[in-house]
């Protein structure tokens, strides 16, 4: 029984330009200057109080608290004005129509609310495609091992027959920490040596080999 976990943001889609946008939204409400996009996109995959506790360190935290909701209550407005602007990234599609075909247990593990999954999954028609659904709304923010341990005692799946697909060092260090595969994609919003230092046991560049990466990375689990 294989366990296949993959993040949502930077990894199955680009949302980016509204992740900007609503970050930046929050920041001007408070007259507080923006964070770069980078700045930004480095810290996609915590939970909002994390990651506003990384951009606004200078900041109090009764100000990191008041820039998490505002970015929270403006993101469904951004989202209506970027109607188009979180695309599925190339092979994503494809791989979970195959992951599914062979029977493999698939899974989310994000930072994502549960409404955006919810969302992302029924404009994809992937309602029911993922057996377990793991959001920051319930869990420690990543790369606290808790959403893939979650996931694995949900499933069914032991360690070695579950792999984690992402895009950031947040990724691969909480699939390191639960001792699972942890396979990073290079075509989100972290550097791929970032990925290679948090221990990425493999880097994929392209989507169309995606699943590729995927079969080799369970195949040197059950060799090892």
């Amino acid at each position: 029984m294989k366990l296949v976990i993959f993040d949502c943001d930077g990894t199955l889609v680009d949302s980016q330009h509204m992740i900007t946008a609503a970050m930046e939204h929050a920041f001007r409400t408070l007259e507080l200057a923006p964070p770069s996009r980078l700045d930004v996109l480095g810290v996609v995959g915590l939970s909002l109080p994390e990651a506003f506790r990384v951009l606004a360190a200078e900041h109090s935290a009764s100000h990191q608290t008041r820039l998490a909701e505002l970015y929270r209550d403006h993101f469904p407005l951004v989202r209506q004005a970027f109607k188009d602007a979180e695309p599925l990234y190339t092979g994503v599609r494809e791989t979970i129509a195959e992951l599914r075909r062979r029977g493999d247990i698939l899974g989310i593990a994000t930072g994502k609310s549960k409404r955006g999954v919810s969302r992302l999954l029924e404009r994809e028609g992937w309602q029911g495609h993922f057996h377990t659904i793991q959001t920051a709304d319930d869990h420690p923010s990543k790369p606290h091992p808790s959403m893939i341990l979650q996931a694995m005692a949900e499933s069914g799946a032991a360690p070695e027959a579950t792999v984690m697909i992402g895009d950031t060092a947040f990724d691969m260090e909480m699939a390191r920490s639960a001792g699972v595969g942890a396979v990073g994609v290079a075509w989100g919003y972290h550097a791929v040596d970032r990925l290679a230092a948090a221990g990425a046991h493999a880097i994929v560049h392209e989507g169309d080999h995606l699943l590729e990466a995927i079969e080799a990375q369970f195949r040197q689990q059950v060799a090892t």
